[in-house]
């Protein structure tokens, strides 16, 4: 199925996309040498001889890296808020039933949620192309729709982290000292 993807998480910052892309950078120069980042037509971010993804929050960065493509990452905090409607609007109900019979309601809705986003920048699409319809696997696994693609919930306090990559393989392999030790997910 591949080898692992690695995964840096990181405080936001003053500048998001800056240190976003600047622990991106550090990330794939300890898998190839000499990283350049360069960013494609659709702005999504490109490094060559990896596949390589980027996500924040109003705290958080995470960044993933891999060898083998493609590679998608998608982060949420947990904070508060009403998801009822974006849940009906936007989920099959196969997902709505799930999402119910989950103890924490808004957990399971950032699950399918970030399952979503993180297969749509796999995909190098986004949320277009019936992104939001597309079914996620429920709790994480092989996507259906998209054959050789699986979602790996990634435990993380306080947030949602989600890799869509050809392997359930994800290893957070650094953290800013103020974050969690290491931990291999998959």
């Amino acid at each position: 199925m591949g080898s692992s993807v690695q995964v840096w998480l990181a405080p936001v910052g003053d500048e998001p996309r800056g240190t976003a892309h600047s622990l991106l950078r550090t990330l794939a120069g300890t898998l190839v040498d000499d990283p350049v980042l360069r960013h494609d037509e659709g702005v999504r971010p490109r490094v060559d001889g990896l596949a390589v993804s980027i996500s924040y929050s109003q705290r958080l960065i995470a960044v993933a890296a891999s060898y083998d493509g493609p590679v998608g990452i998608d982060l949420e905090e947990t904070r508060g808020r009403d998801v009822t409607g974006l849940a009906e609007r936007w989920f099959t109900p196969r997902e709505l039933e799930w999402m119910g019979r989950q103890g924490d309601g808004l957990v399971a809705f950032l699950e399918l949620w970030t399952a979503k986003e993180a297969v749509g920048k796999a995909l190098g699409v986004g949320l277009r192309e019936a992104g939001l319809r597309r079914e996620m696997p429920l709790g994480g696994g092989a996507v259906e729709s998209v054959p050789g693609l699986v979602v790996t919930h990634v435990p993380w306090p306080g947030a949602v982290l989600t890799v869509a990559a050809p392997t359930n393989r994800v290893v957070v392999s650094r953290r800013s000292p103020t974050l969690d030790p290491p931990c291999a997910c998959g």
